[in-house]
């Protein structure tokens, strides 16, 4: 089979011989049985990540280049575990030279399938469309208007779900727009409570990761947490605004610190009210159901998933129904827990 140059890593397929130019997202010496080391590597581009194997005797080994880098690569595609795989005769570091040969930082990054534009002008709509009391509504403009340019950018987790450029505003949008009909279904609950729960619940992940294309946690994010960190940011724009609400900022307090759902999860306190239980299941929803497009995306119909823990089955898709958003193929090796 002819050699593949530049081909994105969504389009890889079993028993391609390629060669292109990737970011090191994640990049881990390790032995094999026999006491030898391997690299043992995750690589990504715009479309997606693709776990890859060095193995002893590739000349990947013994080239310097280090996590986060941009490198030129050449291997094989192959399947392990229902996985894709990518085992690399050899890896070095990109390059100015290499410009000339296809290498283009701005195409290595994992980004969101949506227009980031696109998003932004969705999650405005709909926040301060449907927000309503007059407080809640400046809390919001103030809080877009200060943290926007990083929430655009940022990435929503380091692997499990949304983990790319844009991730972040993504999954924000989208927990939005579900909570918007779910609150139609649901009029007991408080509209203008969910949607600020739903923007402030992830925020604190600005101060707890790096932005891409590191999307690595932060000392402050180690040793505090998304959580606690949300929960500051909410005190701080609150405090901005002169006599604001102490019920409502209470309220607003509890969405972000029991959004985990449960202690062992990373949650302050369980939720105690109707919304806060609300946002649990949605955020819940949504960051599950992003990890089984990844998962479809990255291997074949029966899987085995170390994250969720259990086989996955994706049956044929029927010609009735859409597809939903093509989503990055995710690593699926151990990995610290997060939501």
């Amino acid at each position: 089979m002819a050699e593949r140059r530049n081909e994105p890593i969504k389009n890889l397929q079993e028993g391609d011989t390629i060669q292109g130019f990737a970011l090191v997202a994640r990049r881990e010496v390790r032995q094999d049985r026999s006491g030898r080391d391997y690299l043992d590597l995750d690589l990504a581009d715009a479309t997606g990540t693709i776990s890859a194997k060095a193995w002893w005797d590739s000349k990947a080994l013994q080239r310097e280049f280090k996590q986060h880098s941009y490198v030129a690569y050449r291997g094989q595609v192959k399947s392990y575990r229902d996985q894709l795989q990518l085992v690399l005769d050899d890896c070095r570091e990109a390059t100015d030279a290499d410009r000339a040969f296809g290498f283009d930082e701005t195409k290595l990054v994992p980004t969101t399938s949506y227009d980031i534009d696109e998003l932004w002008e969705r999650l405005e709509k709909l926040l301060l469309g449907q927000v309503k009391r007059p407080v809640l509504r400046r809390l919001v403009g103030e809080t877009l208007a200060a943290e926007g340019a990083a929430l655009r950018e940022h990435p929503a987790a380091k692997f499990i779900h949304h983990a790319y450029r844009g991730g972040l505003l993504e999954h924000v949008v989208s927990m939005a727009e579900l909570a918007s009909r779910i609150c139609d279904h649901y009029p007991e609950l408080d509209r203008d409570l969910m949607l600020v729960g739903v923007l402030f619940h992830d925020l604190g992940k600005l101060r707890e990761l790096g932005a891409m294309p590191a999307n690595d946690y932060t000392l402050e994010g180690r040793l505090v947490g998304h959580v606690v960190l949300g929960r500051d940011l909410l005190l701080q724009r609150c405090a901005a605004i002169l006599d604001f609400p102490a019920q409502l900022r209470l309220q607003l307090e509890h969405l972000v610190l029991s959004h985990q759902g449960q202690r062992d999860f990373g949650a302050v306190v369980e939720p105690m009210t109707p919304e806060a239980v609300a946002l649990h299941f949605i955020d819940d929803l949504d960051s599950k159901l992003a990890q089984l497009r990844a998962a479809r995306a990255s291997g074949g119909p029966v899987q085995w998933h170390r994250v969720l823990q259990r086989y996955l089955y994706f049956a044929p898709p029927s010609p009735d129904v859409e597809e939903g958003p093509t989503a990055e193929p995710a690593a699926v090796e151990d990995v610290e827990p997060e939501a």
